[in-house]
């Protein structure tokens, strides 16, 4: 595990973005600088955090630990559906493969939980017992464990929006995606995560829930993004969960509700100006992320050494020279 000294040294050398010469005009979503060169994408994963669809502030080795970690899975899962992943030549980096995003993310939740507008317990504590279409039984309880695992899809929304509610027959009905394409999302992320769940199990994890993303790549459906990272999934402590839950306690988590939590402790959802970032927080929510990273994959985290642009660079140019 890294030292608290060397995550808070990190600070003030953090990957807030990156300009990159000729390979074409960037495009920024939250965490990710893009740039579309000839057939791929270059995927920057910056250090910048977002929740409740806002830019919050920013984690040391963060965006190392997301692209890397998403590599692992990316490997751990392409037998299941293709995914885009072509390199990766810097721990920030991946090059992809330049796909045509479908406008729908694909939320899989194995149990009832979460703070976000979105969330199926903010609807369910609310009364509702229809949520995305799906009829949940009267008498659940914060964080218990579902039935079976649920996908409650959202609008993908553009930098700054806030991610929508949607149904299966409201994504056909708009023409979102094909009936077809999108049964075979459905399908992938249902195996997705059962996958991730068998393996987060055996390192002593639960796989709460997750966000998948897919494409069209010349008439293939494709996995991009990211995949079971802490930024679009949630993780609790297999072995402290039932004890906690019979308790009423929020169980141990491994992830960014961490931090989604210390935001709504101080009544920020996502609206008007969210408060400044403690030092504090930001060391406490990059060790959990390096946590998660060792947990899974059972390597160390070998962490890049701060400032990373230079060097970012130069391995992007290295690997299309």
């Amino acid at each position: 595990m890294l030292k608290k000294n060397t995550i808070q040294k990190s600070i003030k050398h953090l990957l807030r973005t990156i300009e990159l010469s000729g390979f074409g005009d960037k495009h920024q979503g939250k965490v990710r600088d893009i740039y579309l060169f000839g057939d791929y994408r270059i995927l920057i994963t910056t250090d910048r955090i977002s929740a409740f669809d806002r830019v919050l502030g920013y984690i040391p080795y963060k965006g190392q630990v997301l692209n890397q970690l998403s590599q692992f899975w990316f490997e751990k899962t392409k037998d299941i559906v293709a995914n885009h992943l072509v390199s990766v030549p810097h721990p920030n980096v991946a090059v992809a493969k330049n796909a045509r995003p479908y406008p729908v993310e694909m939320v899989v939740r194995g149990y009832i939980s979460g703070v976000t507008k979105t969330s199926i317990w903010k609807a369910y504590e609310s009364g509702e017992r229809v949520i995305y279409g799906i009829k949940f039984p009267h008498g659940l309880s914060k964080n218990q464990k579902l039935e079976r695992p649920v996908i409650t899809p959202t609008t993908k929304a553009e930098h700054g929006a806030h991610d929508e509610r949607l149904t299966r027959e409201e994504i056909i009905s708009r023409k979102l995606v094909k009936p077809d394409i999108y049964h075979k999302m459905e399908k992938a992320a249902l195996a997705l995560f059962a996958r991730g769940s068998d393996i987060c199990k055996r390192k002593g994890l639960i796989l709460v829930d997750t966000k998948y993303e897919f494409a069209d790549y010349n008439g293939q459906l494709m996995l991009i993004d990211e995949i079971h990272t802490p930024d679009s999934s949630r993780f609790w402590k297999a072995d402290t969960y039932r004890e906690r839950f019979a308790k009423g306690l929020e169980p141990e988590n491994f992830d960014k509700e961490f931090l989604r939590l210390w935001y709504a402790k101080k009544n920020y959802r996502g609206d008007g100006e969210p408060p400044n970032m403690s030092k504090e927080l930001q060391i406490a929510t990059s060790e959990r992320y390096i946590k998660i990273y060792e947990m899974i994959t059972g390597r160390k985290f070998i962490a890049g050494k701060y400032p990373l642009v230079k060097e970012i660079a130069l391995s992007i140019k290295k690997y299309f020279s």
